[in-house]
């Protein structure tokens, strides 16, 4: 039997039987380079609990995993699963890909009285892209293109049961979005808005969608798949996850929510009270509560356990380095381990931790120290597609002959390359917190690197002074010029101000 136990509460749920054989999994991808994310969205609070469920989401993702060889087979498991023993989560959005097939899942179960849950998948079509974000994307869908659109038998059936869809109303106009997880302010603002994000990159024409992400306009939704103006790349990918609506109408880099060095973070809740009055933080892809991402690569020319490699990446996408770990690999990384901390136990010897220092010192003085984090990740993400291509010149050939030692080497490679990431991590965050201290900048002194640093005093940017003198009036006003009266020489180029003469300034 297997024991079940919530994936987000750690409550244990039941048994159910195990299979007689499963795949082996590392992250969230399998030896086949099956692959499963997932987003919550909720969806009608009456169908939110189900008495005697035994399966959550969380475990529908895993046992997926471990049962199926392509992404169609696990939407088979999942839901078959699901309908036999209950489903004990809120609405659910799951992404399902294999090195063949893309596939977006929405599902929702029965409520109370019934076991189970109703779902509909769509593949998307060669040539385009789709994303979800915390909202149920799909809305209507064929019923007679199994190749495409795979769906729940009773799903508008239950819907009609259950009064959310009119008895006369046509099947074929029957949409599972607007019917189970209808959109609202938030729906569109804090989640499709992430999803416009990503396809605004790529898409042309996704400007007329602003009213819709704004909250302005909810009725109009945005397309489920698009097809982008350019060939997507493995990089571009992992950079579309570091997003924080930049050089957009939802860019809040700038308002006094940033303090004073731009920093696209808003500490939670995301909603704030005023005056009788609701407001709310922009909720962006880039995002300080982040506990892992992933981006998954699958190649179908390849042998599947080399063909697949997880990017794995812990705490904010946007400070984060995208780490490979092959599909195939046969161990993990000690520092990425269960044993090597966990949320209430700090580690120096975890890479969950060890990247949560670098993102919360970034946080302090996100404009100065974001660029410079930002130069490392890329060249150390670029020496890993470098060392992958290397590798897999080797494996690859050796996969023919001697499938263990290649899975071998790959795993050698994935460990090495984790616990060295989570090091060298550690040695960077000293030497961010030693040149960034104080609200000061250091760098090694040209002339003489034995003889004391050059020091920087950056300050904060005009627009801070302004709407500090804005807010204080002439509170902090001196009498005299400060920087005649104290004898000391200032060069002030950008938001950058050198300081000569006197010492401790």
């Amino acid at each position: 039997m297997r024991q079940i136990y919530d994936w987000d509460s750690g409550e244990y749920l039941g048994e159910i039987p195990e299979a007689n054989y499963t795949y082996s999994v590392v992250g969230n991808t399998n030896e086949y380079a099956v692959s499963i994310a997932e987003t919550t969205y909720g969806g009608l609070e009456q169908l939110a609990h189900q008495t005697g469920a035994l399966v959550d989401y969380g475990s529908l993702i895993y046992i997926g995993l471990q049962r199926a060889k392509t992404a169609r087979e696990a939407i088979g498991v999942m839901t078959s699963i699901a309908n036999e023993y209950g489903y004990a989560s809120d609405g659910e959005s799951f992404s399902i890909a294999d090195p063949n097939e893309v596939w977006v899942m929405d599902l929702i179960g029965k409520g109370e009285g019934e076991k189970g849950a109703v779902w509909v998948a769509m593949r998307a079509p060669d040539g385009y892209i789709t994303a979800h974000a915390n909202q149920a994307r799909i809305r209507t869908f064929p019923r007679n293109d199994p190749d495409n659109c795979l769906y729940a038998e009773d799903v508008v059936d239950f819907a009609r049961k259950k009064g959310l869809y009119p008895q006369d109303a046509r099947d074929e106009d029957f949409s599972f979005s607007d019917t189970f997880n209808p959109v609202n302010f938030e729906g569109a603002r804090m989640c499709e808005g992430r999803v416009w994000s990503f396809f605004r990159k790529v898409v042309d024409g996704m400007d007329v969608y602003t009213d819709y992400v704004t909250g302005r306009n909810l009725t109009n939704r945005m397309p489920l798949f698009v097809k982008p103006n350019r060939k997507i790349s493995l990089n571009d990918t992992m950079n579309f996850m570091r997003d924080h609506y930049e050089n957009t109408p939802m860019d809040f880099r700038f308002d006094v929510g940033a303090e004073g060095f731009e920093r696209p973070y808003r500490w939670r809740p995301i909603n704030f009270y005023l005056n009788n009055k609701t407001y709310f933080h922009e909720r962006s892809v880039g995002t300080q509560q982040t506990g892992f991402t992933f981006v998954s690569q699958m190649r179908s020319w390849l042998p599947a356990p080399i063909g697949g490699i997880l990017w794995f990446g812990v705490d904010d996408t946007a400070t984060t380095v995208f780490a490979p770990m092959y599909c195939g690999m046969t161990d993990i990384p000690a520092s990425y381990a269960d044993a090597s901390g966990d949320m209430v136990t700090f580690s120096f010897n975890s890479v969950f931790w060890v990247f949560n220092m670098v993102s919360n010192w970034a946080y302090s003085r996100y404009s100065l120290m974001y660029p410079d984090i930002f130069q490392t990740i890329v060249n150390l993400e670029n020496n890993y597609f470098n060392q992958t291509s290397q590798l897999e010149e080797t494996v690859v050939p050796m996969f023919k002959t001697n499938p263990v030692q290649a899975r071998q080497m790959i795993t050698d490679f994935s460990i090495a390359t984790g616990d060295e990431l989570t090091q060298f991590w550690l040695k960077y965050w000293q030497y961010l917190f030693v040149k960034y201290s104080d609200g000061n900048v250091k760098f090694p002194n040209k002339k003489n690197p034995k003889l004391p640093p050059e020091i920087q005093q950056p300050g904060y940017p005009d627009a801070y002074y302004k709407r500090i003198v804005a807010e204080t009036g002439d509170h902090y006003l001196e009498p005299t010029a400060s920087a005649e009266f104290f004898g000391v020489e200032s060069e002030t180029k950008g938001n950058v101000r050198r300081i000569g003469k006197m010492k401790g300034v």
